[in-house]
């Protein structure tokens, strides 16, 4: 092997190692409220619904939303993962149902209040989120530090298969 792979490999090492978490916490800090499905039907195109859950820290401050994102007639379903900035972004949301396998979910974009992961679900997820008790998130923070907190999912199997809250209609008047 050159001396030049060998370096190459050693680099790469020391880069993993870098990015890696160097502890955890639990943030047990979160209050979560009910999940609530929304659906959204513009003019001349198919029904969006989302399952939503939203987590708030006793200052009010969004702590953490879950978006499960479907569209009328589509077979694969979205997710999108709101968390507060200053997470650590090359090392994506990981989330799992119990005691299930992570799944990791890549970030899109960071608004000036909230980063944004998002990504395609596997159907089996959505029937993993219907059965299971709690869904795991995992993010990575800025100090390297693993934060995970747990999302009741009682109610997610009811409500993602009941009647929306409340739908959204838009007509345009030629």
């Amino acid at each position: 092997m050159a001396i030049a792979t060998i370096f190459l490999l050693a680099a790469a090492a020391a880069t993993a190692a870098e990015i890696s978490p160097r502890g955890q916490r639990t943030a047990t800090d979160i209050k979560y409220g009910d999940w609530r499905k929304l659906c959204f039907k513009p003019a001349g195109t198919k029904m969006l619904c989302r399952t939503t859950i939203t987590g708030s820290f006793d200052t009010g401050q969004t702590a953490v939303r879950i978006d499960i994102i479907e569209r009328e007639g589509e077979p694969a379903a979205r997710v999108q993962l709101f968390v507060p900035v200053g997470m650590y972004l090359r090392i994506p949301a990981k989330l799992k149902v119990d005691q299930g396998e992570f799944y990791s979910v890549p970030y899109s974009w960071c608004l000036t209040n909230a980063c944004i992961a998002g990504d395609v679900l596997d159907p089996g997820i959505i029937k993993q989120l219907e059965a299971g008790k709690a869904l795991t998130l995992e993010v990575v923070d800025s100090n390297l530090l693993s934060l995970t907190t747990s999302i009741p999912l009682d109610q997610f199997a009811s409500v993602h298969a009941g009647a929306p809250v409340q739908t959204f209609e838009q007509d345009i008047d030629e």
